[in-house]
């Protein structure tokens, strides 16, 4: 597969909690060189980001992160304030509790609120798979589906574990027309990069690929 097409998937992701602008800005001229999908940045920084990529840079940034459990309130004033400082996509986090008290309801209830608030902004789902059986898994499929949402994300990288090979597979088999699929958190070589794209992934949230290419290049820069 080629490598532009790669990169041309690749949310590029820098969310540690000990980030700063100097970094941000570093990975925003990344994005911009390589044409990345977008660079996917704290909500503290979209602003700054935003105007200091205009519009040759989409920037997207993260809702209830990392651990889901805000009340939806918070979400959808987090998703409008991002929106207003530019935010071109969304990627929230659900209540994984909810989900596991069998509460699909209030999941998808949330999932339509912060879409509404995205105002027309690509909204992706992260259900954090690591902490799911597969019947929940298939459950966030059609919850996605039915919200309307653009992508279900399989992870935020801060939990017990990324995208595997597998759940990516049984979202391509679940989700519904329409939805496509974000693979995230430790995605560490080209090749497994280009296998989550074979298998039905249309975006990659990482650090790595990027790094990959430029040790490719022999560049540090």
């Amino acid at each position: 597969m080629d490598i532009k097409r790669i990169l041309g998937a690749v949310d590029h992701t820098l969310l540690a909690p000990e980030c700063t602008w100097e970094q941000i800005q570093a990975l925003c001229d990344d994005a911009l060189r390589y044409q990345t999908a977008s660079v996917c940045i704290p909500p503290c920084f979209v602003k700054q980001a935003k105007e200091y990529g205009k519009e040759s840079l989409t920037v997207c940034t993260v809702i209830g992160f990392p651990n889901g459990y805000n009340t939806t309130a918070v979400k959808v004033f987090e998703t409008e304030n991002a929106v207003a400082d530019g935010a071109d996509e969304i990627d929230m986090v659900i209540p994984v509790g909810a989900l596991k008290s069998g509460r699909g309801d209030q999941v998808l209830a949330e999932i339509r609120a912060v879409k509404e608030a995205c105002q027309g902004r690509i909204l992706k789902v992260i259900i954090e798979t690591c902490l799911l059986t597969r019947e929940e898994k298939i459950s966030m499929c059609r919850l996605v589906t039915e919200a309307g949402a653009d992508f279900i994300k399989t992870s935020t990288g801060f939990s017990t574990g990324g995208a595997t090979f597998e759940d990516v597979s049984l979202f391509a088999e679940h989700v519904g027309p329409g939805v496509k699929i974000k693979a995230a958190g430790g995605i560490g070589s080209m090749e497994d990069a280009e296998r989550f794209l074979k298998m039905g992934a249309d975006r990659l949230g990482t650090s790595r690929v990027v790094k990959l290419v430029k040790e490719m290049e022999g560049t540090n820069g």
